[in-house]
Order: C-alpha cells, then structure tokens, then sequence
C-alpha cells in the first residue's frame, strides 16, 4: 500500500510506531518544492493520504489518485480537507479526534495567564533593565487573577472540556456556548452553566474558542458578536483563525471593546508581518500576546496521533474501516 505524505519526513520518522515496521506499506514524501498536486500526478496508485492538518487536499488532488481510500488528516482539524468530494469518491476521511485535547488547554490556560500577567512586556522590560518602572505600573494596574475572572468557553469538545477541567481549580466561573448543549450531568461535573452566545460573550472577562470551522462558525467573532461583549473582555484563540473576522477584532481591541487578545492561530496562516491582529499601533501592541500555531504541538501528541494515523492504515488493510471517520462512510 503506497502512502503519500504531506509533510516532513523527519517528524514522519520521530514519531513512526514500531509496529509500522511490519507493514506492508510504502511511503512517500511529497518534497518541500514540490506542490502537492505534483505529488499526487507522480504517484496515481497512493491508496493513502497522511496530510499536515493546515494542508489542502481538494477535489483535484483526489482525481489524480483513482486508488484512494483514505485521506488522514495529522491533526484534529480538517476544514482544508475537501470532506464532500472524499465522500462522493468513497474515500474514508479521518482525525485525530481528542489526541491534543490536554496540550491545546494547556496552551489555552498559558495564553490566558500571560494576558492577564503582561508576560511578554514584563519579560521584555527585564531585559531591557527596567524591571521596577514596570512592577511599579503594574501594582497600579489593578490586574485580575485568573481565578477571579467569569470565563467564556465557545465550543465545548474534547479541548473545551479540557479547559474547563483545568480552569475550575483556579476558581473560575465557567460558561460556554456550544451549538449543542451537554447533558446536565457533565454540566455539574464540569461545574459549567450554559448560555447563548450573545449572552455569554456580555458576561465573560476572557472569551476562549475552541469550535472547528464550518459554514456557522466562521468569523463567528464579528462586529455583531464583539458589539455585545463585556467592556474590556480578552479574547483567546487557539482553535482556528477563520473563527475570528479579523479587521473586526482589531477594531474592537483599538477601541477598547476588547481589553486584549492571545491568540495560537491565525488566518492565515503562514501569518504575516502585516497581517491586522499583529500590526498594531504601538499604543495597543502590549495587549497582544502571541503564540505560533504550537497549542497542539507537544511529543505526545505526536505520539498519540501518529499511532491513531497508522491503526487506521492497519484496520483498512485488515479489510476494515478506520476510527475516527468525519465525512459519514
């Protein structure tokens, strides 16, 4: 079976299960110069696609490839996946559902202690030898800690329920939104109340997203949505940049609607120097805390996604159909 890899070997061998060695598989690795479309007209008898989770793997990759059975995404997103023309073609796509739950609330959590803490500004002032001028503005600056703060979580999958896990010990009043609300039972023991979204973004100091992308949920965050939030809320992001219209969260955080924001993920991606929510005014910049791209980026995850990636390969040459399944086969 001929697997065709988008992405770098390296991390392809870092991460290979031992029972792989056993396979009878073959991989191939679609070079950094070469486009993934090349890749595939190279090698029209791939039964397998292995694609980083922010590659995109469209319609016309697929008609080059007539033996396809399965396109695997290496993450838990799969919006750059064409899932309606894989299910017209009969081909299984899949993910790593719940692999980066525990390292994306982490980074969550993280993001949220560096905006309320000033992080990265009190980081740069130590460095530049001012560490006192900068304690002394923050001990005026009356600034929250997390466990006194109401926070808002958008989305309650695998990671927002693992953010919810890590927030309630630090005292935290939880809500969340979800476009299906949980049974009562994981509410109590999540100690987490539901709300509408409008509601919950005018009650919420931070404001966490944690909801894949699909035609309800892109650019969620809006002009409309922000025109409701609580009067200097911080808005987290380390679900999906396309969840946020940009031009209009930086507008919300130049005019003060937002008090900040802390964002892993961008659109696009890779981001720009220019992009709106990173070329800020210098008079807003220190409300910006950024990470790239790395809230699912641990060795653990690795591990449990590539695992997951190579059962699945196991399971179909065992005649079988692989876990995981997003587009309905």
């Amino acid at each position: 079976m001929k697997i065709l890899i988008f992405g770098p070997k390296a991390r392809y061998d870092l991460y290979l299960p031992e029972f792989v060695r056993d396979l009878p598989v073959e991989l191939v690795f679609s070079g950094t110069r070469q486009s993934t479309l090349q890749a595939a007209e190279e090698n029209p008898d791939a039964e397998v696609i292995f694609a980083d989770a922010i590659t995109h793997v469209g319609r016309e990759i697929m008609d080059k490839l007539p033996q396809l059975k399965l396109i695997h995404s290496e993450g838990v997103a799969f919006n750059a996946i064409d899932v309606a023309a894989a299910r017209e073609r009969g081909v299984f796509v899949c993910n790593n559902k719940g692999c980066n739950a525990m390292s994306v609330a982490e980074h969550t959590v993280m993001l949220m202690l560096m905006a309320l803490r000033r992080g990265v500004t009190g980081h740069a002032a130590v460095k530049a030898g001012e560490q006192i001028q900068f304690k002394e503005r923050f001990m005026v600056s009356n600034s929250p800690e997390l466990g006194e703060q109401t926070v808002g979580i958008i989305g309650l999958g695998d990671i927002g329920t693992a953010t919810a896990r890590l927030l309630r010990p630090f005292g935290c009043q939880l809500y969340y939104y979800s476009a299906h609300r949980r049974p009562p039972e994981t509410e109590t023991e999540l100690g987490i109340t539901y709300l509408p979204l409008k509601e919950l973004a005018a009650r919420c100091d931070i404001l966490s997203l944690h909801c894949a992308v699909n035609e309800e949920t892109t650019h969620m965050v809006n002009e409309t949505l922000l025109s409701c939030v609580k009067p200097g809320a911080i808005l987290v992001n380390t679900a999906r940049g396309q969840l946020t219209d940009n031009q209009a969260v930086r507008r919300a955080l130049m005019e003060g609607t937002l008090g900040g924001i802390a964002i892993d993920t961008f659109d696009p991606e890779p981001t720009p120097a220019n992009h709106p929510l990173v070329d800020l005014p210098p008079e807003i910049a220190d409300r910006a805390v950024y990470s790239p791209h790395l809230g699912g980026i641990t060795g653990g995850v690795f591990r449990r996604a590539h695992r997951n990636m190579w059962s699945s390969v196991r399971l179909l040459l065992e005649g079988q159909k692989p876990k995981f399944i997003v587009n309905g086969l």
